[in-house]
């Protein structure tokens, strides 16, 4: 019997409490496809549970508290919001490119189209005021292993 796969609730704390997530990429973070599939996944999209899989990538893609973009070796990458400030704090080092919110559209044809929102037309201003207050360090403490 195939595992049961966890709610948005518990999928969205696994970003929360991780801050940086890949989403089915490997690297110096957790991947979101491994945490939801409960192992080590290549090639998801013919896994048994592919379907649901995408659809809960899609609702983390669709929450407002996640940040889509590609910081992580310029795959896709989730970044909580507790973790935006520190973005804005380092942005000045990382590739803007990278730190551009990844939105996709469904369109009325059935078809997707990506966009993007360059750094920094993304960031709220209470972010970018957060930013401020904190040091590199600290900025670089709470990205940890995203920035290697």
């Amino acid at each position: 019997m195939p595992r049961r796969l966890p709610s948005l609730a518990k999928a969205l704390r696994f970003v929360d409490e991780n801050g940086t997530v890949l989403e089915s990429a490997h690297g110096p973070v957790p991947t979101f496809v491994d945490f939801v599939v409960g192992e080590k996944v290549t090639h998801w999209w013919s896994h048994p549970q592919a379907g649901k899989i995408f659809a809960l990538t899609r609702a983390i893609r669709d929450s407002p508290d996640v940040l889509i973009c590609r910081l992580v070796h310029g795959k896709i990458s989730y970044v909580h919001r507790r973790l935006w400030p520190a973005l804005a704090r380092l942005s000045h080092e990382l590739d803007k490119r990278n730190l551009a919110a990844i939105r996709e559209e469904h369109l009325p044809n059935g078809k997707h189209r990506v966009t993007e929102k360059a750094f920094p037309g993304w960031v709220p201003t209470h972010v970018l005021r957060q930013s401020k207050k904190l040091t590199e360090e600290q900025a670089r403490l709470l990205l940890g292993n995203a920035l290697d």
